[in-house]
C-alpha cells in the first residue's frame, strides 16, 4: 500500500513519495544511472545489438521472401545439418557424397551444430551470422571510445555497423567467414591494447575458418612483434603457426577430403590453358578507393593495422575470377575490422599532427565517414526495411512453400536456388544438371523467362533418361516434377 513520508524543514513539511518497491530514485540517482546505461563501457553492447536486430531483420525478411540468391545457404546447412547428426560434413549440393572439408577448411562450422540440433533450418544460420556480424561491432566501438571520446567513438562504431562490406555480406546468404570478422575485430583491439597473449589467442583460430587466414594470423602475429617492439614468443609461434597451417591444409588436409586429390582452387589463380586474364588496373584502383575512402577517408594508411587487408587483398588481386576483384557480395567483410580499427589507431596522432589542416581533417573525419556510411546506406541492404513491402509476404512465395511441402522428408531432390533454401533442412538435396548418375525423387526448378512446367519436365527427362517423370504441380513461378517409375 502506497504510504507518504515527510522530511521537517525550517518547521515544514515536505512530502516524499513512496512506493510499495521503496523509495523513489532521485532525480540525480536516476540520470546517474542512465549514464551508466549509455556511458562508454556499455555503449559498444549497445551498438552491437541494435545491429544484431537489424542484420537478422534484413536476413529473415529476405528469406522469408524466398529473395535467396545462391546456392551457398543450402550448401553451408547441409554441412552443419550432417555436424549437428554428428556425420561428416558432405554437402551433395557440391556434388553428391562431396565432403565440404575437401572444398574449403572451415571446421569451425561445427560450433553451429548444437543450435542446429535444437533449431533446424536455415534461419540457424542465417541469426548466427547477423550475431557475428554484430559481435564484430564490440571492439571496434570499444576502440574507438577509447581512443577518441565517446562522440566520435560512437560515430566510427556506428560506420562500421552500417558500412557496405558488412551489408553486402549480410545480403548474400551464410559464409564461414561470418567467423573470422569477429576474431579478426578482437585479436586487432588487443594488438592495440598492447594485450599480445589475447591478441594470439583470438587470431590463432582464424586458421579453423578458411584455408587463406591462417596468413592473416600470421600478419596479426608480426604486428604483434612490431607494436611490441621486442620478439614476443607467442607471435613468433603464431607467425609460424599461421603460415604451417596454410600450407598443410592446401597441400595435404583439403586435398586428403578431396576426391581429385587437389585443391580445386588453385585454378583461379593459375588458369587451365590459355590466356588467364588479370585485374584491369582500373577495376583495383576502383575498389581499393571503395574500400579506404568512405570508410576511413584514406586516413588508415596511416596505420600498420591495413598490412592484415594485404593477405585477402592479395589472394583476390591474384586471381582470374572477376567476382573477386569488385565489391560485390561478401568478399570484403573481413577487411571492415581492419579498416575501422586502423582509421581508430590513426586519429589520434592525426589529431596532434603539426599540420592545422591535417588536425582540422581528422577532427571532422568522424562524422564524415558516418554521414557517408548512412548515405551508401540508401542503396544498401539496410535500406529495404524502410519499405513496407520488405514486411509483407508475397503470395507466390506462399503457394510456392506449399507446393514444396509435398515433397516427403527424406526425399532426394533435384534443385536449384530457389527451391533450395526450403528443402535442405529436411531432404536430401542435389544440384540440377550435377546428379552424377542419380535419379532424383523429385526435381524442383524455378520457371525463368516464361518457361513452362512442360518444358521443366522435358528437360528432367534429357537428364535422367531412364527414370520416368511426371508433373506433381506449379506454384509461384516453381515447378515440382515427381518421378512415377524406371523405364
Amino acid at each position: 500500500m502506497d504510504t507518504a513520508a515527510a522530511t521537517a524543514t525550517s518547521g515544514r513539511t515536505t512530502p516524499v513519495p513512496v512506493t510499495g518497491s521503496g523509495y523513489a530514485p532521485a532525480p540525480g540517482r536516476l540520470r546517474a544511472r542512465t549514464a551508466t546505461l549509455l556511458g562508454p563501457r556499455l555503449l559498444p553492447y549497445w551498438t552491437a545489438a541494435a545491429f544484431f536486430v537489424l542484420f537478422a531483420a534484413v536476413s529473415v525478411l529476405r528469406f522469408r521472401s524466398m529473395a535467396t540468391s545462391s546456392w551457398d545457404l543450402g550448401i553451408f546447412e547441409q554441412a552443419v545439418r550432417a555436424y549437428a547428426h554428428l556425420r561428416a560434413p558432405v554437402a551433395d549440393l557440391k556434388g553428391p557424397g562431396t565432403n565440404l572439408l575437401g572444398d574449403h577448411f572451415s571446421p569451425v562450422l561445427v560450433l553451429l551444430a548444437p543450435l542446429y540440433r535444437i533449431f533446424p533450418g536455415p534461419q540457424t544460420l542465417l541469426f548466427a551470422q547477423a550475431f557475428l556480424f554484430a559481435l564484430s561491432a564490440v571492439p571496434v566501438t570499444r576502440t574507438a571510445v577509447r581512443f577518441l571520446g565517446q562522440g566520435r567513438g560512437l560515430a566510427v562504431g556506428v560506420a562500421y555497423g552500417l558500412s557496405w562490406g558488412l551489408q553486402k555480406a549480410v545480403d548474400f546468404d551464410f559464409h564461414e567467414i561470418a567467423f573470422a570478422v569477429p576474431l579478426i575485430a578482437f585479436a586487432l583491439e588487443a594488438v592495440l591494447r598492447g594485450r599480445w597473449t589475447a591478441a594470439v589467442c583470438w587470431a590463432a583460430p582464424l586458421v579453423l575458418v578458411k584455408e587463406d587466414l591462417g596468413v592473416t594470423a600470421a600478419v596479426i602475429g608480426a604486428l604483434v612483434l612490431v607494436r611490441a617492439r621486442r620478439a614476443v614468443p607467442l607471435a613468433v609461434g603464431l607467425v609460424a603457426f599461421g603460415l604451417v597451417a596454410t600450407a598443410v591444409t592446401l597441400g595435404v588436409i583439403i586435398p586428403g577430403f578431396n576426391g581429385s586429390g587437389s585443391y580445386d582452387y588453385w585454378n583461379k589463380l593459375s588458369g587451365a590453358g590459355g590466356p588467364v586474364p588479370r585485374i584491369p588496373a582500373d577495376t583495383a584502383v576502383r575498389t581499393l578507393l571503395w574500400l579506404l575512402l568512405p570508410t576511413t577517408g584514406l586516413l588508415a594508411l596511416r596505420s600498420p593495422l591495413l598490412l592484415a587487408a594485404l593477405p585477402t587483398l592479395g589472394w583476390r588481386f591474384l586471381s582470374h575470377e572477376p567476382h573477386y576483384w569488385g565489391t560485390d557480395w561478401h568478399y570484403n567483410a573481413v577487411l571492415m575490422p581492419v579498416l575501422f580499427l586502423a582509421l581508430a589507431d590513426a586519429l589520434p596522432r592525426t589529431l596532434v599532427s603539426a599540420r592545422p589542416w591535417l588536425r582540422a581533417y581528422a577532427h571532422h573525419l568522424p562524422a564524415a565517414v558516418l554521414a557517408a556510411a548512412l548515405a551508401l546506406s540508401t542503396t544498401l541492404p539496410l535500406a529495404r526495411l524502410t519499405e513496407a513491402g520488405t514486411y509483407r509476404k508475397p503470395p507466390s512465395v506462399t503457394a510456392a512453400e506449399h507446393l514444396l511441402e509435398r515433397i516427403p522428408d527424406g526425399a532426394t531432390v533435384e534443385a536449384d536456388i530457389r527451391p533450395i533454401s526450403r528443402l535442405t533442412d529436411r531432404t536430401r538435396v542435389l544440384w540440377i544438371g550435377d546428379t552424377r548418375g542419380i535419379d532424383p525423387d523429385y526435381v524442383a526448378v524455378e520457371l525463368h523467362d516464361g518457361r513452362k512446367p512442360e518444358q521443366a519436365l522435358e528437360d528432367a527427362r534429357k537428364r535422367h533418361p531412364k527414370a520416368v517423370y511426371g508433373i506433381l504441380g506449379a506454384a509461384g513461378d516453381v515447378t515440382v516434377i515427381e518421378r512415377t517409375g524406371r523405364l
